[in-house]
């Protein structure tokens, strides 16, 4: 645990979110109730208590209609590149962020000096994953996350084992005491909060940034933010280092979409970039890409870029926070 600053800012808890998916329904699913009782041996087994348990699934009775219909559908990996673009860098994230910017100044600072990841980065991660916080606030978005993972455990035959293994992870993170059942809101797949961390990717690199004894990365801005420093420092971010660059293709450029070059091999196949700017370190090794095809414009990324997917595996996200 370190303390950057005292805890500044808190966006207030949201369990009426949680009000109606743990209101006991008229008709009960039986088979669903069957496989919570069930799944508790396999937690029992990674040392979850039947008080913790107990606690998790209080009310629950029935899986989560929403969590099915959304997991049907995930943007990163359905829509065209500009549209997904546009949606989430534009005049107004862009401001916000800024304003984030001042607002969070000595927090941000302090993370940047902790874990060497641009504050330009994680403000871009803030927004793309809840809108700085926003989304906290629409409680009609939100489930209550043991639920929604068993949902997906029960019922969705793709994602069962995952949806096990974070739900494990959830109910791991309810007995460390770092937030109570009623505020372990998330997305339909069990994402959590400011900065929307799967409950494995929690306990690996949550923390505890404001000093108070919790990694609270729901009601904590630091905390949020500096957990995601810590995932892109973990995993090898190169401080001081770009993601990529926009390029201007050669006319025969997409013949090397997909391939692995220094910047000045790039450079002397004809890659140069807008405004005639120049490319800072030559020896850097970056790969081309063509999202659009051939008639777009190319990037060529750097290792940065790969270390955004481990937040989320999508091109068009790395892509999104690199260019917000």
């Amino acid at each position: 645990m370190f303390r950057l600053i005292p805890k500044n800012i808190a966006i207030p808890a949201v369990a009426a979110a949680i009000a109606l998916s743990q209101a006991p329904l008229a008709h009960a699913d039986a088979n669903f109730q069957n496989w919570i009782s069930s799944f508790y041996s396999t937690a029992a087994k990674s040392g979850i208590s039947k008080k913790t348990y107990q606690a998790a699934f209080s009310g629950v009775t029935t899986p989560d209609p929403e969590v099915l219909r959304k997991a049907q559908y995930q943007p990163e990996f359905t829509t065209k590149v500009w549209d997904y673009l546009d949606s989430r860098v534009n005049p107004y994230t862009i401001a916000q962020g800024r304003e984030m910017s001042r607002k969070h100044d000595r927090t941000l600072s302090a993370i940047e000096r902790k874990f060497g990841v641009s504050r330009n980065v994680l403000l871009a991660i803030w927004s793309m994953e809840s809108n700085y916080g926003a989304i906290l606030e629409k409680t009609d978005r939100l489930h209550y996350v043991p639920q929604a993972l068993a949902t997906l455990a029960y019922g969705d035959k793709r994602r069962a084992k995952f949806a096990r293994s974070q739900l494990v992870a959830a109910l791991k993170i309810l007995q460390a005491g770092d937030i109570s059942a009623r505020e372990m809101t998330g997305s339909w797949a069990g994402a959590m909060g400011h900065t929307q961390f799967i409950p494995t990717s929690y306990l690996a690199f949550a923390i505890d940034a404001d000093g108070n004894g919790h990694r609270d990365i729901w009601n904590s801005i630091p905390d949020a933010l500096a957990t995601a420093a810590n995932l892109l420092h973990k995993n090898g971010w190169q401080t001081g280092k770009t993601w990529g660059y926009e390029a201007i293709a050669p006319n025969s450029g997409s013949k090397y979409d997909g391939q692995t070059k220094t910047l000045g091999e790039w450079a002397r196949l004809g890659f140069t970039r807008p405004g005639g700017k120049g490319f800072s370190d030559k020896n850097q090794r970056a790969v081309l890409k063509l999202f659009a095809g051939a008639n777009g414009p190319a990037f060529l990324m750097t290792r940065n870029f790969y270390i955004t997917k481990r937040y989320n595996a999508s091109d068009l996200y790395a892509l999104a926070v690199g260019v917000l």
